[in-house]
């Protein structure tokens, strides 16, 4: 890959958890990637508590660690499908929304004991949790994911117990397998992470880590899709601020970080200077500060624009853009950025200032643009710049804000439009060949909205 611009864990502590899983869906990328992860979540957890020593809180929504009441809680899960050596296995649980948080996340270690009953399980009757210590989450926050490294206990497929203590007197509550969503996840990776061959693979979408449900879901859709990742800006909610994006993206979309090539859009600028943004994905934005850059995957051209800045004609960045398009040798172009030209949402208007882009786009034989901003997904047919069809020259646009963020809603239907989703979340997949590409909408788990095709480049 050939970038345009110059190259510039958790604390330990004392907490009982036993988890219990279901394998999430796994899915091959395009290319022989060589290395896959698969999300499990709890086929059980509980915790038990010594001043109702024999209550049972198998159904509750949370899990809790405390030593004032003394609180254990357990997890099971069951790795199954898996094949390969086991190279990464991380335990991921939310704390829950409604507490300020805690000075210690607790001690989580493995148990021998993998048959307790979730719903038949009480302080007077718990399993012993008799393993070696994982790993120890320090000072918690409410609303957040955090992360335990579990490799040294999973091996394969079969069935493991977590058991969670904790010390203080300030118990730290996280969310259960009741939780939907937010239930508690084991990351089971396998492979090696040799880069996949064939044609590149570009995945992304924009409006993303918002602490809900959504950014969770999608991020494990790139769990299994090989390939470099995009983003069409918003990437953290709702500021851009620097611990949002450590306690929202870097929990999901951020364990893709390293094969992402991002955009900024204006919940990012949000914080002056949209320094969250770039101190976070460094020198993957492009120059700090500037946010426009280029890069090229197989036979095809990629752009990243800011659309937070001047686009004007005359622009720094758009005479930027015109000298990078005339430089480049590929015969396939793609750009995206944040704020869309077209797009028949009710919440954001088409944004006229991004018009110069799509014009020096237009001028050199650009093929496809994509675009967020907008909570919905939407494919517009090949147009020109004032939004004509155009099959001969025209650029095929797509609005992908369906990366995690609340969704919004259509109004009237602007002309060209041809594929339209508002209710799933989402990410929209290239495979680039050599003069042609396939899109694909791809839906998170329990969503059926689909949308593909293929065009050539011109």
């Amino acid at each position: 890959m050939d970038i345009r611009f110059p190259r510039p864990s958790v604390t330990l502590g004392v907490v009982t958890v036993v988890l219990a899983a279901t394998a999430a869906v796994v899915v091959t990328g395009a290319g022989s990637a060589s290395a896959a992860s698969v999300t499990f979540t709890p086929v059980a957890d509980t915790y038990v508590q010594s001043d109702t020593a024999s209550t049972n809180y198998g159904t509750s929504t949370q899990i809790v660690v405390d030593n004032s009441p003394v609180r254990r809680s357990f997890l099971r899960f069951t790795v199954s499908g898996v094949s390969g050596t086991v190279t990464s296995a991380k335990l991921r649980l939310r704390t829950i929304s409604g507490n300020s948080g805690s000075d210690a996340g607790g001690t989580f270690r493995r148990m021998s004991n993998t048959t307790w009953s979730e719903t038949g399980t009480t302080w007077n009757n718990q399993p012993t949790i008799d393993g070696a210590t994982l790993g120890t989450v320090g000072a918690v926050s409410g609303n957040t994911w955090y992360e335990v490294d579990v490799t040294a206990a999973v091996t394969g497929n079969g069935t493991y117990s977590f058991g969670a203590t904790s010390t203080s007197g300030d118990g730290a509550y996280y969310d259960t397998r009741e939780s939907g969503a937010d239930a508690p996840q084991l990351v089971v990776t396998t492979g090696t992470t040799t880069p996949p061959s064939g044609d590149p693979v570009f995945v992304g979408a924009g409006d993303i880590a918002d602490s809900g449900s959504g950014d969770s879901a999608t991020a494990a859709l790139l769990d299994t899709i090989s390939g470099t990742v995009f983003t069409t800006g918003d990437n953290v909610y709702d500021s851009g601020t620097a611990s949002q994006f450590s306690n929202y993206y870097e929990p999901t979309w951020g364990r893709h970080k390293s094969r992402t090539r991002p955009s900024p859009g204006n919940h990012d600028y949000n914080t002056s200077g949209a320094t969250g943004y770039y101190n976070y994905f460094g020198t993957s934005a492009g120059p700090s500060g500037r946010g426009y850059y280029s890069f090229d995957l197989g036979n095809w051209h990629i752009v990243s624009l800011n659309s937070n800045i001047s686009m004007s004609a005359g622009s720094t960045q758009e005479q930027w853009l015109r000298a990078d398009l005339a430089a480049t040798s590929k015969p396939c172009t793609l750009a995206y950025w944040h704020h869309p030209l077209f797009t028949s949402s009710s919440n954001h208007a088409p944004s006229t200032s991004t018009r110069p882009l799509y014009q020096a786009l237009y001028d050199y034989n650009a093929d496809v643009v994509v675009w967020g901003h907008n909570h919905v997904y939407e494919r517009f047919a090949p147009m020109n710049p004032s939004g004509g069809a155009d099959a001969s020259r025209g650029l095929r646009s797509f609005v992908a804000g369906m990366g995690g963020a609340s969704h919004y809603g259509f109004g009237t239907i602007q002309p060209n439009s041809e594929a339209r989703n508002s209710s799933a979340w989402g990410v929209l997949k290239f495979t680039l060949h050599s003069g042609s590409y396939d899109w694909q909408f791809v839906p998170v788990a329990g969503q059926t909205y689909s949308d593909s095709g293929t065009g050539n480049c011109h």
